[in-house]
């Protein structure tokens, strides 16, 4: 059965911003030695934060009418934020947001330009190798995003259809490995981002959307025309998502993790919640107990 989505209630207009900010020079070897190696102390140091963000994965995160970052993950992020100025003893902490796709964000974090990353990131074992996750901040589903009027029903139905997935996801390695599996000869087309797959599938130039299934439903609501999409049933692959660390530093990810679980122990779970997927009701019983297994003990 195909499911036909409503627009959500939160209607949001994407803007393209933040330039390139310029390189600063080199420090100077006396300079470098003098900030801490550690990710808090560094912090401390420079009274700033830098945080890699998603700039069009609605709700998750994305770049806000005002211009600024929004959704469910940022909202988790500013808490965790205020986490990290505690433990850095800055209660003012400068955030310099910096947004990228997913391989820029980990590359970010990789090379230490950002200090965090808050999106929509599945940690992997080949991720894991450049830098560290927090506990999950949130489970969904991949599948396929395609047209009303294309006649497709299922995902076994895309033999010789040309499938649009955003390069350097979990998602494109998921659909060459299904497309694989299941003997289905389709052509991959790869895209940077969700507007150019929707803009694909606006023009014919693609038959089908690859991604996680919630920002699929978020893509198609900046379409011209949101109701000639709908979702396929089928389920490309399982997604965790959480926030991407620096590497080998336990007391940061420690004060992240500690934010996240006061986060999900309390009542402002729930609004975060509401405001970002209040038309999909209560979160699932899989996504209750997700919130339960990332609350660490004191």
């Amino acid at each position: 059965m195909i499911r036909r989505f409503a627009m959500p209630a939160v209607a949001v207009v994407l803007v393209l911003a933040l330039g390139a900010c310029a390189t600063p020079s080199a420090p100077t070897p006396a300079a470098a030695a003098a900030v801490p190696a550690d990710t808090l102390g560094r912090i401390k140091a420079v009274k700033t934060i830098n945080v890699a963000f998603a700039g069009d994965s609605l709700p998750f995160s994305f770049v806000g009418p005002d211009n600024q970052p929004a959704g469910y993950s940022i909202d988790l992020c500013k808490h965790v934020i205020v986490a990290i100025g505690r433990a850095a003893d800055e209660p003012n902490l400068a955030v310099r947001w910096k947004v990228g796709t997913t391989a820029e964000r980990l590359a970010m974090v990789g090379e230490g330009r950002a200090d965090l990353e808050c999106g929509n990131t599945t940690p992997t074992l080949s991720r894991m190798k450049s830098v560290d996750f927090s506990n999950l901040i949130f489970v969904d589903a991949s599948g396929f995003l395609v047209r009303g009027d294309a006649r497709i029903g299922r995902a076994a139905e895309l033999g010789g259809k040309r499938i649009a997935v955003i390069a350097g996801t979990t998602n494109e390695a998921s659909l060459e490995r299904a497309l694989k599996q299941h003997s289905i000869a389709a052509t991959v087309v790869k895209v940077r981002e969700a507007g150019e797959a929707v803009a694909l599938l606006e023009s014919g130039g693609a038959d089908a959307f690859a991604g996680d299934k919630l920002k699929l439903v978020g893509a198609a609501a900046q379409a011209r025309d949101p109701k000639v999409f709908v979702l396929l049933p089928d389920d490309l692959s399982f997604e965790p998502y959480a926030f991407a660390l620096p590497r080998n530093d336990t007391a940061m990810r420690a004060t992240v993790n500690g934010a996240l679980g006061e986060v999900f122990r309390s009542p402002e779970l729930d609004r975060i919640f509401a405001r970002w997927f209040g038309t999909l009701g209560r979160p699932s019983q899989l996504l209750g107990s997700m919130y339960l297994l990332s609350i660490t003990p004191e």
